[in-house]
């Protein structure tokens, strides 16, 4: 009996070990299930108020019931958007810190502004590309130019006497321009502002001929003809201005360009949790709510995968670093 007795007691303690064993090997994933134990913050790295922090609060608000945790969005501006992302890159590794950026700024950023602390691709994993802004060229109402073939003639009639207005040097309205510039073969003067909102009064004064920059805040003036359109820069027409043609349409084949809206999160989130709010992200995205609101302020959905966002982060690498080396540009 005494022997039956210790048989039962190894073998209870046997499986108790095999049954420790297994909780500690199994630990992240059940930790990762258990994803979001607390609030959720999400990191705008631009003022309240603009294009970034309305979308950041629109997916936060539709993200929160989702995930059965609030989701707080926290304005981080400053330096670029760098401020913001360092935040993100100094945060826990545990899906309670995201951030929302742009892949097309923290590409740029690097040549822009010496020694960062972080590195997109080595502390950020894109959760997925939420979608893009429609970028488009855009003038003075009196400028001699229909269209951008007409544009750029009298930009070789007039060598480095137009010019075109941006929102810093470095900026991707700066970024775009250049592009345009190397890409038409003419020669245009660089005229920096602050932002968009400092630069708009010369623009529909005339005072500066062009820009080329994202919609929402100039389409009140588009609709009032205080300016006009020439061209979106992005592959297909827009559907807020369906009969401006792109770029390509418009004799530029091969120019495109779009500020961006991706979901990041630290670069050594559990993989659990990136997938899951991958997929909740990708739900909030298909609400006829949230495609009504993001197509009204002139972006374009993308949603999709982390792989595809990911793809997306080294393309744009490639290309503003080669624009940047073709114009020979000075922007740290």
């Amino acid at each position: 009996m005494a022997r039956l007795t210790r048989r039962h007691l190894l073998r209870r303690v046997l499986v108790l070990q095999a049954t420790a064993a297994g909780g500690l090997l199994a630990g992240p994933r059940a930790w990762a299930q258990a994803y979001p134990a607390r609030p959720v913050t999400l990191i705008a790295p631009y003022p309240p108020g603009g294009g970034v922090d309305t979308v950041a609060r629109l997916l936060g608000e539709r993200l929160a019931p989702r995930l059965g945790q609030p989701v707080n969005i926290d304005n981080k501006p400053g330096a670029g958007a760098t401020l913001g992302a360092t935040a993100l890159a100094r945060s826990a590794a545990d899906g309670h810190t995201l951030m929302l950026g742009s892949i097309v700024d923290y590409a740029i950023a690097p040549h822009v502004h010496k020694g960062l602390p972080f590195d997109m691709t080595r502390d950020f994993v894109p959760v997925l590309e939420i979608g893009f802004g429609t970028v488009a060229l855009i003038v003075n109402a009196d400028l001699p130019a229909a269209h951008v073939k007409a544009l750029i003639e009298l930009a070789k009639a007039k060598p480095g006497e137009l010019s075109y207005a941006s929102s810093g040097v470095g900026g991707l309205q700066h970024l775009n321009a250049e592009m345009f510039k190397q890409m038409a073969g003419i020669d245009l003067v660089h005229v920096p502002y602050k932002g968009t909102s400092q630069l708009l009064p010369d623009l529909i004064a005339g005072r500066i001929p062009m820009s080329i920059d994202s919609l929402p805040a100039h389409l009140p003036h588009l609709k009032s003809g205080k300016t006009r359109a020439l061209a979106v820069a992005s592959r297909a027409r827009s559907p807020i201005l369906p009969d401006v043609p792109t770029m390509a349409e418009a004799g530029l084949p091969g120019y495109e360009t779009a500020t961006n809206y991706t979901l990041f999160a630290p670069a050594k989130t559990p993989p659990e949790i990136v997938a899951q709010l991958n997929r909740e992200m990708n739900a909030v995205l298909e609400r006829s709510d949230v495609v009504d609101k993001l197509t009204s302020l002139g972006i374009v959905i993308t949603g999709g995968s982390t792989e595809a966002a990911r793809a997306r982060m080294a393309a744009e690498i490639d290309k503003w670093a080669g624009v940047i080396r073709k114009g020979k540009l000075q922007l740290g």
